[in-house]
Formats: structure tokens, C-alpha cells, sequence
């Protein structure tokens, strides 16, 4: 019979354990195996769901986002599994409190650090797989992470529309973009206004209380200018631009 922390961790997973064993030893930190011998700590399960993990995050993206460069999902990736991320996850998941931690670990606050919770949560995610396929495992996943994922693909978090519309300017276009902002208003209330152009074809504007919103409205508005030409059929590379290639120390 598992312990009553444990039980209810296991309800509010999206299915049940097959071999509960599994998940207790997702829960067993070392520091309880050095107090209590014969017990396998959570660490080879640990190096297994972050394998899963990654490979859950990245295949999800891939197919949700066709439109993401590879190293834009390699951003999505390297946000969402995060040690910060998985340990918000668990702390989500109330997982601390199920945990088998040793009496100093315990003392110390164990059930409340970082690292520990993080390792957890891919130490649960190698005993889903185990227990229930890729499947199970995917589905854990996304129950857990799917609108950080979701967040991370299409909202300004880890590649914000500046970044992104630099990376498509040098991959279709080989220049960057060339922003220019203007500001109106008093020193203590200024307002400001930013136009970006790409490849003399894509533009965007957009404004801001500061020189940073600004230029990121301008490079969303290009941004959904290029997918609009993209989903037209009529994106392509515009020739003679070359004084558009700015160089990159410039428009930082």
C-alpha cells in the first residue's frame, strides 16, 4: 500500500500506475537510499524521462509549429524544459510532499528546492514511459507542459518577434531588418513609433512607451505581413536590396 502523499500524487496523474513500484521510485531521492539500504534511488529514471522528455517536447513542436526554424525549436525546447520550468511543474504537482528524502535532506528543505523537484519530474516522466509507452508518457507531458509549449512557440517569450524576424531576414533574405523609430512627447512621458522593412518587401509599424515596444510591435506586424505573403503563395526574395543589409552591430 503506498503511502497516503504518494496516493494522491497517483490521482492526479492522467492515469494510473500499472506497477505503482514504479512511482515510488521516481519519488526516492538518494539521500533516503543512504539511509535506508536496498532501495534504488530515482536517478536512472531521472536520465531516462529527460530523454523522453525532450524528444516528447520537440517531436509535439515540430508538428504544431511547421513554421518554426530548427533553431527556434531548439529555443521552444530549452525553454520548456527548463530545471526552472520542471520545477514549477512540480510544484504544481504537489510532488514535494510525496517525496522519500533522508532526514538531513528533509531538514534542510529538500521538499522545496529546485534542483531536487526538477529531477523528480523527469525521474516521473521515465516511470510513466516504463509503465505506460510513449503514449502514457506524451500524454503526461502534454497534460503538464502543453500551453508552456504552446507559450513558447508563439508568444515573445523565448524567441520574441525581433529575434524572429532576424532570423528569417537572414535565412530567406541574407540581411537583417532596418528599424526606424521616432519618439514624440515630453522626457517623463515620451511615446514612441518604430517601421521596420525587410528585403524592401515586408514592413511593420507599431508603438510603444518604450524604444524596445515599439520595435517589437513593428517586427510582430512584419512578422504577420511575411506569414500572410507566405500563405498567399507570393513570398519571395526581392532582388537589388542589398542596401537593406545592415550591419548587425547597427541594428542591435
Amino acid at each position: 500500500m503506498m503511502a497516503p502523499e504518494v496516493e494522491a500524487l497517483a490521482q492526479r496523474l492522467p492515469r494510473p500506475f500499472r506497477d505503482e513500484l514504479l512511482l515510488v521510485r521516481a519519488l526516492t531521492h538518494r539521500s533516503w537510499c543512504a539511509e535506508f539500504a536496498g532501495h534504488a534511488s530515482n536517478e536512472r529514471l531521472e536520465l531516462l524521462g529527460d530523454a523522453v522528455l525532450g524528444l516528447v517536447v520537440t517531436d509535439y513542436a515540430f508538428r504544431a509549429y511547421p513554421e518554426l526554424a530548427e533553431g527556434e525549436l531548439a529555443k521552444v525546447r530549452a525553454d520548456v524544459v527548463s530545471a526552472v520550468v520542471l520545477a514549477q511543474v512540480a510544484t504544481e504537482l504537489r510532488l514535494g510532499p510525496a517525496m522519500f528524502l533522508g532526514k538531513g535532506e528533509d531538514a534542510s528543505g529538500g521538499r522545496d528546492k529546485a534542483s531536487i523537484l526538477a529531477d523528480a519530474t523527469e525521474a516521473l516522466i521515465g516511470a510513466v514511459y516504463l509503465d505506460g509507452g510513449w503514449d502514457a508518457a506524451s500524454e503526461l507531458v502534454l497534460v503538464l507542459l502543453g500551453h508552456r509549449i504552446a507559450e513558447a512557440a508563439t508568444g515573445p517569450g523565448v524567441a520574441d518577434y525581433k529575434t524572429r524576424l532576424q532570423e528569417l531576414a537572414a535565412r530567406c533574405f541574407e540581411c537583417l531588418p532596418r528599424y526606424e523609430v521616432a519618439d514624440r512627447g515630453p522626457d517623463h512621458a515620451k511615446h514612441f513609433s518604430a517601421t521596420v522593412v525587410v528585403a524592401g518587401g515586408i514592413r511593420g509599424s507599431g508603438e510603444g512607451r518604450s524604444k524596445k515596444q515599439a520595435e517589437q510591435a513593428a517586427a510582430a506586424a512584419a512578422w504577420q505581413a511575411w506569414k500572410e505573403l507566405e500563405a498567399a503563395g507570393s513570398a519571395r526574395v526581392v532582388q537589388g536590396t542589398e542596401d537593406l543589409c545592415v550591419d548587425p552591430e547597427v541594428s542591435a
